[in-house]
């Protein structure tokens, strides 16, 4: 599914789509292609970028409500904005190089051309790139009045529902995985204890779909105090940007080391599988603390839910650069589809097999 297609589901653009043109507006599929190229073109300068929603306030004056507006906005807009259908019901205005505060002004100037007896619509503002907030942030509506200025991380309207198909495929995948290998997970927990000391399982917080962040579980295959001793040898790190990797990671004990050639560690994300918070096919989740290095155009591979497998694992894994490692990821994103997941999955096993690029 393409990120023009995806933001037009997530806003129920068919529910009631406007014509091609209505009130001299931008349509709903065109308008959401000029956020996706603003949004590209705010990553590779590196520069900020708003986007203002506007909601009629009583259903009944929505057609007066918009056609005022987007006589307004129409007026208002340089060369450099896009003004736009948002969705069946919304009209939206993009501001690049705008800031928080410069897109409530906008807001503001807009409400007050309206006539007293037609209510301004409801503002709300969107803001590129915006610092990871918690799942319980409450988006709040901004009207003619005095109230709250807060704005909205734009990335989250970037963020791709998984297809039915795919998670459907995660459930029963997952679902079966945990089933047969059930028998093994109990020898091979009583494994790890008795070679070192410290938990079965190694927790770290990752970065999920949209940045939103979860704790995964691997089987432990460092020694306990891995993440102490990480520190001291940042120095032989071998992969380029954020990500930690050695080849001959002093941290890795003997049974670890057969546990990572065969990918046998990850199998306890088969259960984040499960519950959705990562898929069998996706980009992999990165600690959060190296995400917090990635470069703007990075953060696209957040768009989708993280997964056990995917491009990088079966063509790059530990040989390639990480910017290459980023692209492979994109691809990915770019291009979701069922026979892919099928073909990178059978793949999969072919590279674990051969431990291939494992560290």
């Amino acid at each position: 599914m393409t990120p023009v297609k995806t933001l037009a589901k997530r806003h129920h653009a068919a529910v009631r789509a406007p014509a091609d043109g209505q009130f001299g507006l931008e349509p709903v599929r065109w308008f959401h292609h000029s956020l996706w190229r603003e949004r590209a073109r705010a990553d590779r300068g590196g520069r900020e970028l708003a986007l203002v929603v506007f909601t009629p306030r009583q259903r009944r004056q929505a057609d007066k409500t918009n056609a005022r507006l987007a006589r307004l906005l129409r007026r208002r807009k340089n060369a450099l904005e896009e003004a736009g259908w948002f969705d069946g019901e919304r009209i939206a205005l993009i501001l690049p190089e705008a800031s928080s505060d410069a897109a409530w002004r906008v807001a503001d100037e807009i409400c007050l051309g309206f006539p007293a007896n037609l209510p301004p619509p409801l503002c709300e503002v969107f803001t590129y790139p915006g610092d990871w907030v918690s799942e319980n942030e409450v988006p709040s509506h901004r009207d003619s009045g005095d109230g709250p200025r807060q704005a909205r991380r734009m990335s989250d309207l970037f963020v791709q529902p998984m297809p039915l198909w795919k998670r459907l495929m995660d459930v029963l995948g997952a679902g079966l995985g945990l089933l047969l290998l059930a028998p093994l997970l109990l020898p091979l927990a009583a494994l790890i204890k008795l070679e070192s000391s410290g938990p079965v399982f190694f927790t770290q917080r990752r970065t999920g779909r949209g940045g939103r962040p979860f704790v995964m579980y691997k089987f432990r295959s460092m020694r306990a105090d891995a993440e102490r001793c990480k520190v001291d040898l940042l120095a032989l790190n071998e992969q380029d940007g954020p990500a930690f990797k050695i080849k001959a990671d002093p941290r890795v004990t003997r049974l670890g080391r057969w546990l990572r050639t065969t990918s046998i560690d990850e199998l306890p994300q088969l259960w984040h599988v499960f519950k959705g918070e990562m898929s069998l096919v996706g980009p992999r989740p990165m600690d959060c603390a190296e995400a917090l290095g990635y470069q703007r155009w990075h953060w696209r591979r957040l768009d989708v839910t993280p997964g056990l497998t995917g491009i990088w694992q079966v063509r790059g894994r530990s040989r390639v650069s990480f910017d290459e490692w980023m692209r492979m990821d994109l691809e990915y994103v770019d291009s979701i589809s069922l026979a892919l997941d099928l073909k990178l999955l059978l793949a999969t096993v072919w590279v674990v097999a051969r431990g291939v690029g494992a560290y």
